[in-house]
């Protein structure tokens, strides 16, 4: 008999009351459990805000096929507790030598690369993130913020963690400019699209 395929969805909105209460990213993480409840996927969930216990977490990576990451974009990174959250479980994750050993390299073999280190090979890793910048906004060397970068830059410092410990990163899936002209309704029915065929299919 065939193993149940799991998915964990990290929720690191942090609430600003009358600002930001959290409803768009608890759309779209709502979105994603729907989309895999319906392909018969054991659904994960932690909401960083709500505390966490990091054995704990370290325990949902090592069961989780797919990592998620649902996001605001505050000040171009995730909110601060998702680092506090990374720093707590990964350290978890490597004192305990489940999530990676180390960082790859030994002195009996001088090849092996700094990252090689994880255990998580053939798991994937995706953010799904709201911004208030538009889309314009990214590889556009005309746009003088970012002067060229793509998400993928921008990303860096988030995915790294998960490369390192061996995940696939999959290309993240973004709604923008959402205090301005964005389409957040459209961006939330194209959502379970891009799960599809960024996560399911082969």
């Amino acid at each position: 008999m065939e193993k149940s395929k799991k998915v964990l969805l990290i929720n690191t909105h942090l609430t600003y009351p009358n600002w930001s209460e959290g409803t768009l990213n608890n759309s779209f993480v709502q979105k994603a459990k729907d989309f895999f409840e319906s392909k018969s996927f054991e659904v994960l969930e932690t909401k960083v805000e709500d505390g966490y216990n990091p054995e704990v977490e370290v325990e949902k990576h090592l069961q989780a096929d797919i990592v998620i990451l649902q996001t605001p974009i505050n000040w171009f990174g995730a909110p601060w507790i998702y680092k506090k959250y990374v720093d707590e479980v990964f350290n978890s994750g490597f004192a305990n030598k489940s999530l990676l050993t180390g960082d790859g390299r030994t002195n009996e073999d001088p090849t092996k690369q700094y990252g090689s280190g994880g255990l998580m090979q053939g798991r994937k890793f995706m953010i799904s993130a709201t911004w208030n910048a538009p889309a314009e906004a990214f590889d556009n060397l005309n746009q003088k913020l970012f002067a060229g970068k793509g998400l993928t830059d921008i990303f860096l410092h988030i995915t790294s963690n998960y490369r390192f410990s061996g995940y696939d990163i999959i290309d993240s899936y973004n709604c923008f400019d959402i205090y301005r002209l964005g389409d957040m309704a459209k961006d939330l029915e194209n959502y379970p699209n891009h799960l599809e065929n960024y996560l399911l299919q082969k």
